[in-house]
């Protein structure tokens, strides 16, 4: 008995390690090797359909219109005069009516939310098409298509230890490991969405420095609720700052152009 599940367990890890290398695709924006199971459409129609339900969640879409205005207007001005206009995405942007709140997220596909309580904390145009250039950085980069198959990985390689110790003690240690390195992979998005989104953002004609005022903003909403950065999907805002000068400095190595948005 005890090897007839060794065997189930070794056959249910070696189809969640096989389906997971088994699929990739190129980044046409990033050039980037991806490992992703969704087309183009899957994650425009999943984004769509989940779209409604997490507006839901924080109090609906604003009725607000000239700041729905602002957020749609910035937003699509950063997708059309950027490499995302390029992507097979369909973008829209939406404030919600959630006062408390302070966060933005994007959906797989192009649906792209700020909160009423982050949007009221941004102080300049450039501050938020800092925001939404970090978002649209996601979507761009098909962080959600790429967690997605992590997370399929790392249930089948959980179901495989469940399967094949009948120990549900090491089942909750595989379980915490593998949200450990998603919580990493997490991490290392939202890097790699700062450095999209300080693209974005000047060849949306904004200044990417607009971008470590968030950081500010985040910093201080934060206070001393924060949590440690091991145990979070994002890192602390003081540690993107240094990664987001850096990442301005790699780019404009004579300095940022004069005229654009801050």
């Amino acid at each position: 008995m005890g090897k007839l599940r060794f065997i189930i367990a070794a056959v249910v890890g070696l189809f969640a390690v096989l389906s997971y290398y088994g699929t990739s695709s190129q980044n046409p924006i990033t050039g980037e090797k991806q490992r992703v199971s969704l087309t183009a459409e899957q994650e425009i129609a999943m984004g769509l359909r989940t779209a409604p339900q997490m507006a839901a969640q924080f109090g609906g879409l604003s009725q607000d219109a000239a700041a729905t205005a602002r957020v749609k207007d910035i937003g699509s001005r950063l997708v059309a005069q950027s490499v995302a206009a390029k992507s097979p995405y369909k973008y829209d942007f939406h404030l919600l009516a959630d006062p408390r709140t302070i966060n933005a997220f994007a959906l797989p596909g192009g649906q792209i939310f700020i909160t009423g309580g982050l949007y009221r904390l941004l102080r300049t145009p450039g501050e938020l098409a800092a925001v939404l250039g970090h978002e649209i950085g996601h979507v761009v980069a098909r962080h959600s298509a790429e967690h997605l198959a992590k997370q399929q990985l790392t249930q089948g390689i959980v179901g495989a230890v469940a399967v094949g110790s009948g120990d549900m003690t090491a089942t909750q240690v595989a379980q915490q490991v593998g949200a450990m390195i998603n919580m990493k992979y997490g991490r290392d998005d939202e890097l790699e969405s700062d450095a999209l989104g300080i693209r974005l953002m000047a060849e949306g004609g904004y200044d990417p420095r607009a971008m470590l005022g968030v950081m500010e903003v985040l910093a201080k909403a934060s206070g001393s609720s924060r949590q440690p950065e091991m145990l979070s999907t994002h890192p602390n805002p003081e540690n993107r700052a240094g990664r987001i000068k850096d990442e301005i400095a790699k780019k404009f190595p004579n300095g940022v152009p004069d005229g654009l948005i801050r």
